[in-house]
């Protein structure tokens, strides 16, 4: 009892699949017909609709193209139902069937299949439309069916379904949370979602307000505050899936700037309307947690999330401001556009100090430097330890989330010498994602730790696949992957 009816064609193959045949045979061989004709041909991403009328019990048929068989895996698939998912909504589909077997590709795994097609559908039918007046909320699509040969690949496809739907939708969450204005996302509105977050989850949840941060001496993250009206915040929250072994943790730290102007430093006016999106690493990390509680991971994780504004004021810190961390360690200011170091090096202070943290993950909008060097399509990755890194860019790998490895060597430490204190928080323009790289592990010390610089990839100009435009929800289903990997 479906409206519509998916299958697969693969390019360059001439003849339809065994599955196919059963359909197009009540199709009086149409399908056969548009495929010998080359209407059909299988390129990615290609959509053929046709029209059953009434031969059929679904009112309409579409063939998908995956495009070089070779070359297909979960990846694509998940891209190719981003595609799909958005075509099935214009055609106003309610109930959809999806014939699995008609993609003949022994590699494939029913669970991974089961995981990608929902995490395809999810992410890619996400809108941000709160704000329309004339917003309804309503998705054509009630329903989806797998079709598949057998009650074992039935269980494991569930379970992928399962586990897809909580991943992608933690990934929604992030992107909420990123889309959101300003003015709806202060400090203390991220504060009051992470903690609506433990309780739906049953984690612990702590927020430290301005006077905790006072007493602790993270004068790096207030500094930067002290240009807003707006109380900074210091979220955490812990999940703990292997109580009985405390060592077994992660640490996940994301830079919250809720909107970044630059402060004294201020940025130019084009684009600034985007600086909501600086808090996109704290955003990512709490859909990280989310996730990783809901799918019960057996392994500890902790999520940090500095959150603050950076606003020019009279009271803002100044470019040659000296300022303490938590570690002890002096700050020279020499620009308050860097400003999401400042809170990072409190907030991996206190992860490593207080919190016994054995490996970090940080992630952050941190540089522009980024976007040049990498433009949109990978975040940048630094690391101390290389095990942790291939970890990680694994992860990024199976998600669809690239990842590429940027250098750390010692010779570009030396822009961030100060003359007056320990450590410059910039080293210039000349390699300006290294030198903030190196800034931060200046606060790591000998923790593994991995930095995930997301400026280009957080946010999408464009609807591509199952990103959409605005919030992408990157590094979410990275972290979630690690976690599971780690866990295991």
């Amino acid at each position: 009892k479906l409206d519509t009816l998916i299958l697969f064609h693969s390019q360059g193959i001439s003849s339809i699949g065994e599955e196919a045949k059963i359909i197009d045979a009540s199709l009086d061989g149409s399908l056969t017909n548009l495929v010998m004709t080359g209407e059909i041909v299988g390129e990615f991403g290609e959509i053929t609709h046709i029209h059953t009328f009434t031969k059929l019990s679904v009112s309409r048929v579409i063939v998908i193209g995956i495009g070089n068989q070779d070359e297909f895996d979960h990846n694509k698939l998940r891209e190719l139902f981003g595609i799909t998912s958005r075509y099935l909504e214009k055609t106003k589909a309610v109930k959809v069937g999806i014939v699995t077997s008609s993609i003949e590709i022994p590699a494939f795994k029913a669970q991974l299949f089961g995981q990608s097609v929902t995490e395809g559908l999810i992410l890619g039918l996400y809108k941000f439309d709160k704000y329309f007046s004339n917003n309804s909320k309503s998705t054509a699509i009630k329903e989806i069916q797998m079709v598949a040969k057998s009650t074992d690949e039935i269980k494991l496809m569930n379970q992928g379904i399962k586990q897809g739907k909580i991943i992608a939708e933690s990934s929604n969450l992030c992107r909420d949370m990123v889309n959101e204005p300003a003015n709806h996302m202060s400090p203390t509105n991220l504060a009051l979602i992470a903690k609506q977050v433990a309780k739906d989850t049953n984690i612990e949840v702590k927020i430290l307000d301005q006077a905790e941060m006072e007493t602790l001496g993270m004068s790096a993250l207030l500094g930067v505050a002290k240009g807003s009206c707006e109380p900074p915040k210091f979220i955490i929250l812990h999940y703990w899936g292997n109580p009985n072994n405390k060592k077994d943790n992660l640490g996940l730290i994301g830079k919250g700037i809720t909107f970044d102007t630059g402060g004294i430093s201020l940025k130019p006016a084009s684009g600034m309307g985007e600086m909501k999106t600086d808090m996109a690493g704290g955003a990512s990390v709490i859909g990280a947690i989310n996730a990783i509680a809901l799918l019960k991971l057996k392994i500890n994780v902790t999520v940090i999330v500095p959150a603050t504004e950076n606003m020019p004021s009279g009271t803002a810190q100044r470019p040659g401001d000296v300022v303490k961390a938590m570690n002890g360690k002096t700050i020279e200011v020499d620009n308050t556009d860097a400003e999401g170091r400042l809170a990072l090096a409190d907030a991996i202070s206190y992860g490593r100090s207080e919190l016994k943290l054995t490996k970090i993950i940080d992630v952050a909008t941190l540089t522009g430097a980024m976007v040049i060097a990498l433009g949109h399509t990978y975040t940048g990755a630094f690391s101390n330890n290389q095990d942790l890194l291939n970890l990680v860019i694994e992860a990024g790998s199976n998600s669809g989330e690239l990842m590429w490895q940027l250098p750390l060597h010692k010779d570009y430490k030396e822009q961030n010498k100060s003359d007056i204190a320990d450590v410059k928080n910039t080293g210039g323009r000349p390699a300006g994602s290294i030198t903030a790289a190196h800034f931060i592990a200046e606060f790591i010390e000998d923790t593994p730790w991995v930095h995930l610089d997301i400026a280009g990839t957080a946010r999408s100009s464009q609807v591509k696949g199952y990103i959409p435009k605005g919030a992408s929800g990157i590094p979410v289903r990275t972290l979630v992957n690690l976690a599971i990997k780690l866990s295991a």
